[in-house]
């Protein structure tokens, strides 16, 4: 017999056999989910009466109730649809936006430059500041590598 008749049985035969075989894998593993404690354990005894005093914890009556109301699907919609429109308000006013200049850069970067000068700063700040420079310049010392070793 050849053909496409003669490799049937072999896949009927395969798929028992990897059935089988993950059967005898899921069996094996069943034991894993029932842990025993040692006998011999001083602790034996605290540890059945602290897993059979909690067996049956936690239980659906253990667990919060939701306070809030489930809202209705009108108003879910709503709400969808709210947001739908604030994302198109979005999408437009970014559209509204100039991405590419086409001014001088180095005018830009003196302009940008003057509104931050413009703006005072708080001492705190400026404390903040000059702390973050020292702690840099304090781990760039400490970062910088020993001189080396006089081998003669």
């Amino acid at each position: 017999m050849t053909g496409p008749d003669m490799n049937a049985p072999i896949r009927k035969i395969a798929a028992v056999l990897t059935a089988v075989a993950a059967g005898a894998g899921l069996t094996a593993c069943a034991g894993a989910f029932e842990p025993r404690t040692d006998p011999t354990s001083p602790v034996a005894p605290r540890v059945d009466a602290l897993v059979a005093a909690n067996r049956e914890y936690p239980r659906w009556a253990d667990f919060p109730k939701t306070l809030e109301p489930v809202p209705e699907p009108a108003a879910i919609s709503a709400r969808v649809a709210t947001l739908g429109t604030a994302g198109g308000e979005l999408a437009a006013a970014a559209a509204r936006i100039e991405w590419q200049s086409n001014e001088d850069p180095a005018a830009f970067a003196a302009d940008v430059q003057a509104r931050v000068a413009a703006v005072e700063v708080t001492p705190v700040t400026a404390e903040t500041a000059a702390a973050i420079e020292e702690f840099a310049r304090r781990t760039r010392e400490r970062g910088r590598a020993p001189p080396p070793v006089d081998r003669r």
